[in-house]
């Protein structure tokens, strides 16, 4: 944005900032909010956009290096920080997101609830393209809990070409008409009732203490969902066959099936699921740790193969999929393929 100075004052295409020496400032308001930062204990507004001016109002300011405040007269063809930020948030969330106040030309976009974000990356690519205007999200697929935020939006100059804010209202208008829905929104997570089937003679005949099942149980109810069953068999493929299509006849929703997901000889878990019935969407994942993960389907039902490392690590391919499928996503192939990206989280 062009700037230009002339006798004190500050243009910005119509817009004119004259430039005060605080002292001489009491009795203005502010054209913008002013922060205060504290490194280590604070960082935050101090005085807010339209505040009147006192003489008490100067050692503060002067504190925080303000020698001159700005008086402005907003242009026809600008619009002030906080009201751009507050006109792009509302064109790009969803109707249920809520958002914060505007603050030093941010406003935050935050989720009402615990789900799933669904973010359009081509739109906040498109939006960031335009200049002086900032789209900032989560990534797509991200768990938010409520009232955590999803994006943020924001002016870069204190004011912003009109045409900028319409052109972003105008992308996402678009996009909602296209897709049916706007481009950052938050999905709800369904409750499901799982069946858990833990095998390994080691655990079956009571050499080693279970800690496959305290560990998944603790994945889904901190998502809101719950092992309804937890049955156990050994390294024998007939009976972890049996014991699969048992819990598929007891109607769980989803079916997780943990151990035995290796390539050695004893481990007869992958063999098992496929025998089982199930259509194979993929055995293996291109994410650390959980690369063994097996992903199926037994009609709607998911049947996962989760591997050991599901036991330990916090947060794993199970972790990544899990969420997803309580969104309601029927997991496919290309899903599995997108997982490298990003999915080295330990070696």
């Amino acid at each position: 944005m062009s700037t230009d100075r002339d006798d004190g004052a500050v243009r910005q295409g119509g817009t004119q900032l004259r430039e005060i020496p605080v002292r001489e400032a009491i009795g203005l308001r502010l054209a913008h909010d002013l922060t205060r930062i504290d490194p280590g204990r604070f960082k935050g507004r101090l005085f807010k956009r339209g505040h009147l001016i006192t003489e008490e109002d100067i050692p503060g300011m002067l504190d925080i290096g303000k020698e001159h405040i700005y008086v402005m007269e907003l242009g026809e063809g600008d619009i002030h920080e906080d009201d751009a930020a507050c006109r792009m948030a509302k064109a790009l969330a969803d109707e249920q997101l809520f958002l914060s106040a505007p603050q030093e030309g941010k406003v935050s976009v935050k989720s009402p609830i615990v789900g799933l974000a669904q973010i359009a990356r081509c739109v906040v690519e498109e939006v960031n393209e335009l200049g002086d205007i900032a789209l900032a999200t989560v990534k797509n697929h991200t768990v938010v809990r409520t009232a955590s935020p999803i994006a943020a939006t924001r002016a870069i100059p204190l004011v912003v070409p009109r045409e900028k804010v319409e052109q972003v209202e105008r992308i996402a208008a678009c996009y909602r008409e296209k897709h049916g829905c706007a481009p950052l929104r938050v999905r709800p997570l369904r409750k499901l009732r799982a069946g858990l089937l833990t095998t390994g003679n080691e655990i079956y005949y009571g050499r080693i203490k279970d800690r496959f099942g305290p560990a998944v149980e603790q994945k889904l109810s901190a998502l809101g969902s719950e092992v309804a069953e937890h049955i156990f068999a050994p390294d024998d493929k007939d009976i972890i066959v049996n014991r699969i299509q048992y819990l598929l006849q007891k109607d769980y929703d989803i079916i997780l099936v943990t151990g035995g997901m290796s390539v050695d000889p004893d481990d007869r878990t992958p063999g098992a699921i496929k025998a089982a019935g199930a259509e194979i969407v993929s055995y293996g994942t291109p994410m650390l740790p959980g690369s063994m993960l097996l992903m199926s389907y037994m009609g709607e039902v998911p049947v996962l193969g989760l591997p050991g490392c599901v036991m330990h690590d916090p947060y794993t391919s199970f972790d990544v999929l899990l969420p997803r499928i309580l969104a309601g996503d029927r997991i496919e192939r290309q899903d599995i393929v997108e997982m490298g990206y990003g999915g080295l989280l330990g070696c």
